[in-house]
């Protein structure tokens, strides 16, 4: 190992020690176990050799934004480290959902029954072709305020976009994914968030997973039921772009 690897070793393994004592001081906080949520780590923009060095800290888990990044990235990692899930946590293109299908393990982001369709067909197409067995997991993208330009899907649109998933062979319904708008009060943001999984849930008792808190309010998400944190900054640092 050269010492700018050892040296970054070094970093993410305190990086990452640290984010679970918070993890688990938040559970405790909480009455939780720390067993009960899940780490996803947001490697967007950092290289594939930052993803192998967290999984040879123990991390399985982690999530991209760009397409065609993540694409180059996940064979990159898969070349020396087999084993690694990927996650799409950022909005989608319908024009991408081609090209995402063939390596993201979930996507958390499905927030319209145009993108649902457009995955359902890539995912059945991939499946023709042998290129996939099983169907997608998704997350629908709860929007906590309603502003169609953070993404997500309002609460009075969320059973209806869940029941058209539940319907999609191509789709597995798999539960919720929300970000606290910024400038809103994460205690607020989060509560509505949880109302909002627990109604998905109540009609779709296979919807189980809440995908919620980043780097800066982790703790106010997992006190309010989420059972993952997408953690980026706190873990990676100053992210370095590598491609678009």
């Amino acid at each position: 190992m050269t010492a700018d690897r050892e040296a970054r070793r070094a970093e993410l393994g305190s990086r990452l020690a640290a984010l679970r004592v918070r993890i688990a001081d938040a559970c405790a906080a909480a009455g939780r176990s720390p067993d009960e949520v899940a780490l996803l780590a947001v490697t967007k923009t950092v290289p594939a050799s930052d993803v192998t060095l967290l999984m040879e800290l123990g991390l399985t888990a982690f999530g991209e934004n760009r397409v065609q990044e993540a694409a180059a990235k996940v064979a990159e990692v898969a070349a020396t480290h087999p084993g690694a899930r990927w996650h799409l946590v950022g909005g989608l293109q319908r024009n991408k959902a081609r090209a995402a299908v063939r390596w993201a393990d979930r996507v958390e982001s499905v927030d319209s029954v145009r993108l649902a369709d457009a995955l359902d067909a890539a995912v059945r197409r991939a499946q023709d072709a042998g290129d996939r067995s099983d169907p997608l997991p998704v997350l629908l993208q709860f929007s906590v305020d309603g502003d169609p330009d953070r993404g997500g899907v309002p609460l009075d649109r969320l059973l209806p976009l869940a029941e058209h998933v539940a319907g999609c062979a191509g789709l597995r319904l798999d539960g919720t994914m929300a970000v606290a708008p910024l400038g809103m009060d994460t205690e607020r943001a989060f509560s509505a968030v949880a109302a909002a999984a627990a109604r998905l849930r109540a009609a779709f008792p296979q919807a189980t997973t809440l995908s919620a808190g980043m780097s800066g309010d982790l703790e106010v998400a997992i006190g309010h039921g989420s059972g993952v944190v997408r953690v980026g900054t706190a873990l990676v640092g100053d992210r370095r772009i590598t491609s678009r």
